[in-house]
C-alpha cells in the first residue's frame, strides 16, 4: 500500500500485457506519476499459512500495490475460473481496491443471471429463454417467433452468436449443443437496422457513448461494425447507469438496442475494451479510469 510521499502503484492483471487497452492504462498512469505493475494470471501464486500470501513475480499483491485493474480473463476451465475469482476475493478481503470487483465480474459474465437481474429491477430487456433441453428449446423457438439469436451463455464480442430462422436448422443445432452438455440461450431477434449503442460507464456516470453500425445484424466492433459518437437521451443514460449499479460494476460497457418497442438492454461487459470508442471521442478513457481509481482510494 502507498507510503506517504511515494507514488501510487496500480496493478493491471491481464491475459495480454501488450494489448492496446493495457498500454493505454500504463501511459495514463505514467503521465500522472503512478507506477504501473503489470502481470499475467499465470504469474500469480497464492499461499496459505505462509508469506507472501499473494504474489506475482516479485510483487506482494497484498502490500505492494494500491489498487488492481482486472482486464479480460482468458478462456479458462471451470476450475481456473473458480480459482481466479477466489483469488480476487482474497485480495478484496485484504482491503485491496479491485476494479471491477469479483462479484461484479461473476454477475456480468453470466448472460442469463445478469439479464434476469435487470428484468427484476424493471429494466427493459429482450424476450429470452434458457434451457438444457433441445425439445424445450424448440418450443421456445416457436414462442419467440421463429427468429432468434442463439448465444453462448458465457462469451463476448459476438463470438458464437448465431441467428436462426429455420426450425429444422434450429433442431439440429439445439440437439448438437445439448449432446455436448451445453446450455441453450435463445433471445428474440430485435429488428435494429444494423445498429446498437455502447455506453461506457465509470462510477455513476456515462463518460462517452457510441453508435455501432454494421452491414449485418452483428454490431460488435470486433466483428467489423463502425463506431460513431452519440449523445444519449436521459432514458438511455439512466438504463446504462442503473444496469451498472445492479451488477456492482465500477466500470462497464453497456449495450443497448433501440427496438420498434423502445430500448432494450442487451448485456453488460465488466471488462470492456474501448479502442473503438476512443477512436471517435475526445475523452481519454484510460485517464478517466485512473482518475476514478485515485478518487476511490481517497475515500
Amino acid at each position: 500500500m502507498q507510503v506517504k510521499g511515494e507514488p501510487l502503484k496500480i496493478g493491471i492483471m491481464t491475459r495480454d500485457l501488450e494489448s492496446w487497452c493495457s498500454k493505454q492504462l500504463r501511459d495514463a498512469m505514467t503521465k500522472q506519476n503512478i507506477i504501473p505493475v503489470c502481470f499475467g494470471y499465470r504469474e500469480i501464486v497464492t499461499r496459505v499459512d505462509y508469506k507472501p500470501e499473494v504474489s506475482a513475480n516479485q510483487t506482494d499483491l497484498t502490500k505492494d500495490i494500491d489498487a488492481l485493474i482486472t482486464r479480460p480473463i482468458a478462456q479458462s476451465s471451470l476450475e481456473q475460473i473458480f480459482f481466479k475469482m477466489n483469488l480476487l476475493r482474497k485480495l478484496q478481503r485484504q482491503g485491496l481496491l479491485i476494479v471491477n470487483p469479483p462479484r461484479a465480474i461473476e454477475q456480468s459474465v453470466d448472460k442469463y443471471h445478469s439479464l434476469a437481474l435487470f428484468q427484476e429491477q424493471g429494466l427493459p430487456v429482450p424476450k429470452t429463454a434458457v434451457t438444457e433441453s433441445h425439445q424445450q428449446a424448440l418450443t421456445c423457438f416457436d414462442e419467440l417467433g421463429q427468429d432468434i439469436i442463439l448465444k453462448p451463455l458465457f462469451g463476448s464480442r459476438g463470438i458464437g452468436a448465431t441467428r436462426i430462422t429455420d426450425k429444422d436448422t434450429a433442431a439440429r443445432i439445439f440437439r448438437t449443443i445439448t449432446h455436448y452438455h451445453g446450455v441453450l440461450y435463445l433471445q428474440h431477434y430485435i429488428p435494429h437496422k444494423g445498429t446498437d449503442i455502447r455506453a461506457f460507464v465509470i462510477g455513476n456516470k456515462v463518460i462517452a457513448a457510441i453508435k455501432r453500425t454494421s452491414s449485418n445484424w452483428k454490431t460488435n466492433i470486433s466483428q467489423g461494425a463502425k463506431p460513431t459518437p452519440t449523445n444519449l437521451s436521459d432514458e438511455l443514460e439512466n438504463i446504462a447507469i442503473k444496469a451498472t449499479q445492479i451488477i456492482g460494476c465500477k466500470i462497464a460497457g453497456v449495450d443497448i438496442m433501440e427496438s420498434p418497442n423502445g430500448p432494450k438492454l442487451i448485456e453488460i461487459n465488466s471488462q470492456p475494451g474501448w479502442k473503438g470508442l476512443q477512436s471517435v471521442t475526445k475523452t481519454n478513457i484510460a485517464t478517466e479510469i485512473i482518475n476514478y481509481i485515485k478518487t476511490e482510494l481517497k475515500k
